[in-house]
This record gives C-alpha cells, structure tokens and sequence, in this order.
C-alpha cells in the first residue's frame, strides 16, 4: 500500500517543487502572508475544497469530508510565514525580497500539506471530517494563538490536531517523534539596571550600572546549575545588551539593558525561571546601589505530544517509509513551535521530517540561517505522511 501510495504521488512531484520554490521565492513575514495565502486558497478551490479566510487576518483553512459517514474531525497544519532574514543563496528561487527569507521550511510545509489536500480530495476514502490548516505568524507572533482565540475550534470543531516540521541533519525522509515533552517553552525577559552613571575617571563619584549587569549575566547560569533539578533540561540565554555610547567610552552609562530568552518543559521550571531571574536582578541591583527593572514574557509554552495521537503519528510514519526509519523516542528539543497552543486545546502530536544532510560536515544548513533550503526530495514523502495519517485516522489502518 505504502509504495503504490508513493508511486502514485509521485505525478505530483514537479508541481509540488514549483510550488514551494514559487512561495521561497516570495517570503511574506507574520500576518502579511496575502500573496501565500491567496495561492493556498486558489489551490484547495481547484480541487473542490471548501475554504475560509481570514482567521489570524492571513490564516487559510479548508475543510473536506470523505466519503464514509463518521463523526470523528482532524487538524492537519502547516505554517506559512517566513523570517526577516537576508538571504544568501544564489539558487534561481532565492528571495526577491530584501530582508524576508523562508530560512525554517514553512514553504515547503504549506507545499507538502498542499499535496495531501489534492491527493485527498480526489480519493476521499475515510469516515470523517479534515480541516486543513494553514497557519500565518508561526516565527514569533503566535499566529496559532490567534487564530483560537478568533474562534478556530469553534468554527472548525475537532477530535485531535496534526503538526509537521522538516529537521536539517535528520536522514532524508526519516521521521522522528516522541510523546511527551517534545520541544521547549520560549519566553524572553529583561532586566534593566539603573545608577546614577559618572565619568570615567572617578567612578566613587556615582553608580555603576555596568557592575551588576556583570554579575547579573554570570548569575544567571547558576540558576541552571543549582536550581533546577539536574534531572531536567533548561536554558537562559542573553541575546542583547544595551549601553552607554560607543563615542563616548569615558562616561560610565546610568543604563544597561539586557534581554534574553528562557527555555524551559515544566510548568514548575517555567516559574522557576521567571522568580530566580528576577530575584538575581534585583539582588545584585540592591548590592551595587542601582535598582532594576525586570519583565518577563511567557511566549510559547511546552509543546507536548499525546501519547494515543504519538503513537498514530508514527504508525503513519511506518506506513510511508517503513519501521527501520522511524524514531519513536528522540530527544527534545529546546527550540519552541506555536503548534504548542493548539497542543494545550486539543489532543495530537507533532512529528519532524528528516531534510537530510549533516551540520557537522558543512552538507546541509540549519533552519534560520541564510544559506539554508527546504529539500525538495521530501515533498512527496511528506504529503504521503499526511495522507497515511488520514487513514490511520479515519480510514482502515487504524
């Protein structure tokens, strides 16, 4: 079934690749993906889809039924959003947009659900209902959060929602998953440190903000190494740093801003995070004379799987490309996904799909980086996943 099902998909190959390359090509940033949507829209109304717009401003969804009754309802979403980044490919498919990249594969996401909703709709052999799902502002904006609190699952009730994302440095086409903690929470915080400043020269003369922003920066990784449970995983991060004036390196600034990212998979380290960072702030603030000012902003919680919706997940993975390719317990992943929010409202799972490649060796680039590229080898493998799962689902292979 597996490889007659492959085969078959294979026709849509050539125009899968234009596709995605054609959505590459043109990067739309979160909530701005009009021309994506506009050609995900046209494409499901080609094939006789149903489709609403308009939830998240930009999101896409349509909806078919198979052929069997049933009452049981899916999600299966992609991501359409790119990242403001230059590229720096040369390929005939590179941006033309100044700024704007696919640098995560949301492009050939939106193609490979694209190909499952054609291939389904021209064999809707299942009892049910599918709502697919494509979703704007995935980098950062939580276009997923959104669109629920537009009133998603209310339009568009379901049973258990579907997520896939390609991984750089997994085997070509091999599928990796596991139930559970899956990928991490992403917050940021800030803490900024505030004296009175002074020249250079004569620091007794006021205080130095730059002191217990040092320490603080040094602090803060205590919190990972005798705070948190050594059993657990965790990350603090700083990403900016702010201060003073680089034309004027004798003035010691009255102001130094940092910011940083937290990573975190339990609710009780996610509080831990967020007291022991602002604790530290204004400890060594106080210590120094200064004073702090401290925020911190829950972003994306823990994506976790479900184990029934896990266990699906990978038995439609084992149809497409076998058993020996599947990874059922891989590592979590600090990186963070807004499919986290649906995750919270809805039984599922989210599964990655290998890009192939090796970052070690140079052979492949990681996902946010200018030179990196969806593999158009696993357009066609990765509509089959969907279209197994559908089955698996609500078809005969469950």
């Amino acid at each position: 079934m597996t490889r007659d099902l492959l085969k078959d998909m294979q026709a849509y190959r050539d125009d899968l690749t234009a596709i995605r390359r054609d959505i590459h090509q043109h990067p739309e940033t979160a909530f701005e993906e009009n021309r994506t949507s506009d050609v995900v829209a046209a494409k499901l109304s080609e094939w006789g889809i149903p489709v609403h717009r308009g939830l998240g401003k930009t999101g896409v969804v349509g909806t078919l039924k198979g052929n069997r009754p049933g009452q049981r309802s899916i999600v299966l979403r992609a991501d359409m959003d790119a990242l403001n980044l230059q590229e720096k490919n040369t390929f005939a498919h590179k941006s033309v947009h100044d700024g704007k990249m696919h640098a995560c594969g949301h492009d050939g996401h939106t193609a490979m659900l694209l190909g499952a909703a054609r291939h389904l709709a021209k064999h809707p052999d299942f009892a049910g209902t599918l709502h697919f799902i494509f979703q704007p502002a995935e980098e950062g904006e939580g276009g997923a959060r959104v669109m629920i609190e537009e009133g998603l699952f209310e339009m568009f009730p379901c049973d258990a929602v579907y997520g896939m994302h390609n991984m750089p440095g997994l085997k070509l086409g091999e599928f990796a998953i596991r139930p559970g903690a899956m990928m991490a929470a992403s917050d940021t915080w800030s803490a900024v440190f505030r004296g009175t400043g002074g020249h250079g020269a004569m620091p007794h003369m006021g205080t130095d903000p730059t002191m217990p922003a040092g320490a603080f920066i040094t602090t803060t990784q205590g919190i990972i190494g005798r705070n948190v449970n050594p059993q657990h995983a965790a990350v603090v991060s700083v990403g900016h740093i702010a201060a003073g004036s680089y034309g004027s390196p004798n003035v010691i600034p009255s102001e130094v801003t940092i910011r940083g990212t937290a990573r975190s998979y339990t609710p009780e380290d996610r509080d831990l995070l967020e007291r022991r960072l602002g604790e530290i702030a204004q400890g060594i603030a106080s210590a120094h004379g200064c004073t702090a000012e401290y925020h911190y902003l829950r972003r994306y919680p823990p994506l976790r799987n479900a184990p029934e919706q896990t266990a699906l997940a990978l038995k439609a993975a084992a149809l497409t490309v076998g058993e020996a390719k599947t990874d059922g317990d891989v590592e979590p992943l600090t990186g963070a996904e807004d499919f986290a929010f649906m995750l919270e409202k809805k039984p599922g799972a989210y599964i990655l799909i290998g890009n192939g490649g090796s970052i070690s060796d140079g052979s492949c680039h990681y996902v946010h980086t200018p030179h990196y590229d969806f593999n158009d080898q696993i357009l066609v493998t990765g509509a089959a996943y969907w279209v197994n799962l559908v089955d698996v689902e609500l078809g005969d292979a469950r």
